[in-house]
């Protein structure tokens, strides 16, 4: 069984920083990809960032310049630096892992973008 646990969110001012990290354990034989998603009141989850087992990083339009995807691979981590924060980036982030037995998410960390 393999589980994610995500930390970093928080409260933080218009024009702030935070970084989010999410942490994967378990049999995991194959990651296909990292990944952040987000979901904010009152609409679908969208998808942020993914970085690609061969190094290949992809962003949604909204993000680009702002945000950054990495990986630790020896410590099965991966990142999501943020910067420039947005009101409108006010979401629950959710990390989800492709991996040799399917998909799986994070429990969710509150990123709240208010002055």
């Amino acid at each position: 069984q393999v589980q994610l646990v995500e930390s970093g969110g928080g409260l933080v001012q218009p024009g702030g920083s935070l970084r989010l990290s999410c942490a994967a354990s378990g049999s995991i034989a194959r990651i296909d990809a990292m990944a952040w998603y987000r979901q904010a009141p009152g609409k679908a989850r969208e998808w942020v960032a993914t970085i690609w087992s061969g190094g290949n990083i992809n962003y949604v339009d909204s993000v680009k310049g702002r945000f950054t995807i990495s990986r630790d691979n020896a410590k099965n981590t991966w990142y999501l630096q943020m910067s420039s924060l947005k009101p409108e980036d006010t979401a629950v982030y959710y990390c989800n892992l492709a991996h040799n037995f399917g998909l799986t998410w994070g429990q969710g960390t509150q990123v709240t973008v208010s002055s």
